[in-house]
């Protein structure tokens, strides 16, 4: 692939992303001069915690997790980002490090935007500033949602929303495939393994839902809301 038929795929595939969708072709021209292609291997690490952030992550293919690692081990996904999602923005305009590490779930390409050229096309393109400002604000809130879970919620109810969620993503469908093994589950609604499975089961003995290998069905979708909702 030549130089300039990078540049055209990267500002393609930039046109399409919910962050972009409403730049300017020249805007959009500078941005794809500047962004790289980058594939990751399942489980192979982006950055961690505490490395220098040397720019923000666009998701192209693929899933890419983004986690944070106790002193003892634990880990805490902060959220999963999947095609078109953009990830590490602060760093990227503060100059900071990495807030938490970012691993590939499975096999997945990513654009890369270095922080250094970013800051010389936002001070070329001042606007596309103001689009990144929409994502500070996503970010904060699923933050915040994520402390209130947390905080507030027993595994159980996590679990209810999570299931709730997923059928959300698929149509509403009463049978859905959990998208993440178990383990990786357990530390996206903070919790272990072993807490998780008894989740399922308290969710399973009330009727709620019923669990098949990876396969859930969700049999009473009101009380499921309910149970989601409490705290």
């Amino acid at each position: 692939m030549t130089i300039s038929e990078r540049i055209l795929e990267v500002k393609q595939f930039l046109k399409q992303t919910p962050i972009f969708l409403d730049v300017t072709d020249e805007q959009l021209a500078a941005l794809a001069n500047i962004g790289i292609f980058q594939s990751y291997k399942k489980g192979e690490t982006l950055f961690w915690e505490g490395d220098e952030g040397t720019g923000f992550f666009i998701v192209k293919s693929g899933r890419i997790k983004v986690f944070k690692v106790a002193s003892a081990g634990k880990e805490q996904i902060l959220h999963i980002f999947g095609a078109d999602e953009h990830f590490a923005e602060v760093p990227a305009f503060d100059g900071g490090h990495f807030p938490a590490s970012a691993a590939a779930l499975e096999n997945s390409e990513v654009v890369f935007i270095p922080r250094a050229a970013f800051l010389m096309v936002l001070q070329q393109h001042p606007t596309l500033a103001i689009a990144m400002l929409g994502t500070f604000a996503r970010h904060l809130r699923r933050l915040a949602h994520l402390v209130d879970t947390l905080s507030f919620k027993e595994v159980p109810e996590r679990l209810a929303n999570y299931l709730l969620n997923l059928s959300d993503r698929n149509n509403k469908a009463d049978i859905v495939e959990l998208d993440l093994p178990k383990g990786q589950l357990a530390a996206l609604l903070g919790t272990i393994p072993e807490t998780l499975s008894r989740a399922f089961y308290k969710l399973s003995q009330e009727g709620t839902i019923e669990v098949d290998g990876t396969t859930v069905r969700l049999c009473d979708r009101d009380r499921l809301s309910q149970r989601g909702q409490h705290k």
